[in-house]
């Protein structure tokens, strides 16, 4: 089987990436807050939901919806995959979010975008230059400095804390066997039509384990958050799918590694903003140090383009 090639048009999958980091960024805070009045099923379903919805009025409008008797065999095999590993991550990052913070659960799932970083290298056969090389060095170093504290936390911490950073890390992990089987379903689907087809099939998933009668009985703020969530899963993953098209997966998972730094900075905003929406993350002098390498190594990796 042949495997996807990227269009080669670096600038728009840059942009792509960058805007899914925003609205990554800013996710957790939301699913925080909602998390308090609504189970976890509940709010995944009409995440994946609402997106189908608009997503297929989109693509009919558009006369663009997928043609699946022409799908091959081993697209439907991917997409079955595709789904299934992104409604797992999105369970167990959620449950792993309501049993730690923001922040932590920010943290941890960055681990899917460095295995997404390595499959790219391994299974497309991407290339990392000498720069990109001391680009991830940086990028790590700057992890382990600018997350120390939390880090710290973690390993002394016990109980529910630990097990919902166990959670966040399992979500990771499948969330990168999903964006692998995306990439390569562009060879027979479009990213839109790729999305419209995982966001319905999630949400029959969870069909059976939602309560969607208790979303009528959400307050103002719940019910915003909510909306929110799932327009940000119709737009923050039709801008990684459609980044995946132009970009190599390994460049765009260094550019994703940003999202932590979205979510701190925040945190910090909403807790000045609204105190009693979210407490602070407390990001010392040695934290600002370890983001300034974070986002050095990262951009390293992203824009240290091969020579042809």
């Amino acid at each position: 089987m042949s495997l996807h090639q990227n269009s080669g048009r670096w600038r728009l999958g840059l942009a792509l990436s960058l805007l899914t980091v925003f609205l990554w960024g800013i996710l957790p805070i939301a699913l925080a807050v909602i998390l308090q009045a609504l189970d976890v099923y509940t709010v995944i379903w009409f995440r994946f939901l609402v997106s189908f919805v608009l997503l297929s009025v989109y693509l009919g409008v558009r006369g663009e919806l997928p043609k699946l008797k022409q799908l091959p065999a081993a697209a439907w095999k991917l997409l079955a995959i595709a789904t299934l590993m992104l409604g797992a991550n999105y369970f167990f990052f959620m449950q792993g979010l309501a049993l730690t913070s923001p922040a932590n659960a920010e943290v941890l799932i960055q681990l899917a975008t460095l295995l997404l970083g390595l499959g790219g290298l391994v299974i497309f056969h991407e290339r990392y230059t000498l720069r990109q090389w001391v680009g991830v060095g940086v990028l790590i170093c700057g992890y382990v400095v600018f997350f120390r504290d939390q880090l710290a936390n973690l390993i002394t911490a016990h109980g529910t804390y630990i097990f919902g950073s166990g959670l966040v890390v399992v979500g990771a992990s499948v969330w990168a066997i999903y964006a692998l089987a995306q990439k390569q379903l562009l060879q027979s689907l479009s990213s839109p039509n790729i999305m419209m087809l995982i966001y319905g099939g999630a949400a029959l998933l969870f069909t059976p384990l939602a309560k969607p009668d208790t979303i009528l009985k959400l307050n103002n703020l719940p019910l915003g958050m909510l909306i929110f969530c799932a327009l940000n899963t119709l737009i923050a993953y039709g801008a990684f799918a459609e980044s995946l098209e132009h970009w190599e997966a390994s460049r765009v998972s260094a550019v994703l590694t940003l999202a932590p730094i979205v979510t701190l900075i925040s945190v910090e905003l909403v807790a000045i903003l609204v105190p009693t929406l979210i407490p602070a993350e407390n990001i010392t002098i040695t934290g600002m140090v370890g983001a300034i390498l974070v986002v050095a190594g990262s951009m390293a990796i992203a824009l240290g383009k091969r020579v042809e």
